[in-house]
């Protein structure tokens, strides 16, 4: 198993089981590093919730059931979101406005519990100084 400790963005998630796209092997790669035991990941509750409402809202519940049930089977650990993690995020949101609300809240997990580096394909990450993103097709 690797040292680093990777919080693993849901759009990693969502390419691995979505339609063919540029991103997907990658993200399947990622996936598959994951559950080789090559990368340790760890997620936050929202990703869970951000799976199941993308399937929700494109009516393919059973398909995010599945992907959330295999998200919680692979990370290492799966953080709450604390009542601490509101200002920071609300102080990210402050600091970087073109960043999304989630995407705060990840931060704000990933400083909390001291993750450093996220996995994804949102480069909104780029700007938020306190953590690094790595780009899926760039894992080595």
């Amino acid at each position: 198993m690797s040292e680093s400790i990777y919080f693993i963005d849901t759009n990693i998630f969502l390419y691995s089981v979505g339609r063919d796209h540029p991103l997907k092997p990658a993200s399947i790669n990622a996936i598959h590093r994951i559950r080789d035991g090559q990368i340790t990941a760890v997620i936050n509750t929202e990703i869970i919730q951000e799976i199941l409402y993308h399937f929700q809202s494109t009516k393919q519940l059973p398909i995010g059931i599945r992907l959330a049930k295999d998200a919680v089977s692979i990370a290492a650990r799966i953080f709450p979101v604390e009542e601490i993690d509101l200002s920071l995020a609300i102080e990210f949101l402050e600091s970087y406005p073109k960043i999304q609300a989630r995407d705060a809240f990840h931060a704000a997990t990933m400083i909390r519990n001291r993750i450093k580096e996220i996995i994804s394909t949102d480069p909104h990450f780029d700007l938020i100084h306190e953590i690094k993103r790595i780009d899926p097709t760039k894992l080595s």
